[in-house]
């Protein structure tokens, strides 16, 4: 009699868990997100310790720039169709990416200006002043400048998207707009001017804003005026972040691209972001 007993047959894919199945390709994950993608996009130049860190924080505040960027565009369009509910969810959602913004500079913030030299030479003339995302972010505030466009200009793709943000009212400019249809005194010099051209603090939008600052506490566009400074503060404390990044690195010497370095900083930290509503504080 044989008492040998036959060997299991080795599993198939269809018998494995799950979760441990593998993939006839690149993972979905993979797929969805770009993971491999992204982690051969940081590409150092010297063997200084820090540079990896340096890079890999300017990228991640480049993505974050493009969620801002997204959501704000989103909130401007829902202004446009007088949709506050949906306006203020995406706002919402660019105060968490700002909050989370802010946070990034963690892996740089105590760069000693030894650290920093390490590598600074590597990346030339390139300057954190010179991110197209982050002008789209500042021309969505109302910031608007030709000169920062005509920067771009080089690059057909990039001036052009640049060009359209330029061109179309920003998202403060449609929150005015949206203020007016609901009955709120904004002047026709505010609504009716060229919107390629900077905003600044107009007293006919800080009367508009003291009446939503005095009437109903639970008033829905009081919500919104607080939503926007928490935005502002927000964007300012990032500006804030970086002149003192920048100061611990390199103190007051001239920034790569040629700038001012700090001093220059120092002046986007004064520029306010939705003026009239830190100027209404003052008379409620």
């Amino acid at each position: 009699m044989n008492d040998s007993t036959t060997a299991p047959a080795p599993p198939t894919a269809d018998d494995l868990d799950p979760l441990t199945r593998p993939f006839p390709g690149a993972s979905p994950y993979d797929i969805y997100v770009s993971a491999s993608v992204l982690s051969t996009l940081q590409r150092p130049l010297t063997d200084a310790p820090d540079e990896m860190g340096f890079i890999v924080t300017t990228q991640v505040m480049e993505l974050w720039f493009t969620l801002i960027v997204h959501e704000w565009r989103t909130a401007r369009t829902a202004f446009a169709k007088d949709d506050l509910d949906a306006a203020m969810d995406a706002l919402v959602r660019s105060r968490r990416a700002l909050t989370a913004l802010n946070a990034s500079w963690a892996p740089i913030a105590t760069l000693t200006p030894a650290q920093f030299n390490g590598f600074r030479a590597a990346f030339g003339q390139a300057s954190g002043f010179q991110s197209a995302m982050y002008r789209h972010m500042e021309f969505l505030l109302g910031d608007k400048s030709a000169e920062m466009l005509r920067l771009h200009q080089g690059d057909a793709a990039v001036h052009e998207a640049l060009g359209e943000t330029y061109r179309e009212p920003s998202l403060y400019d449609e929150v005015l707009y949206f203020l007016h249809r609901q009955g709120l005194p904004i002047p026709g010099h505010v609504r009716d001017r060229d919107v390629t051209t900077p905003h600044n603090c107009d007293p006919g939008v800080v009367e508009a804003w003291r009446q939503v600052y005095t009437g109903p506490r639970h008033d829905p566009l009081l919500a919104l005026g607080e939503l926007l400074t928490d935005i502002a503060e927000l964007l300012a404390r990032w500006r804030f972040d970086h002149v003192m990044v920048v100061r611990r690195a390199m103190g007051a010497k001239s920034g790569s691209a040629g700038s001012t370095g700090l001093a220059w900083l120092e002046r986007r930290v004064a520029r306010p972001i939705f003026p009239e509503l830190w100027e209404v504080r003052g008379g409620v």
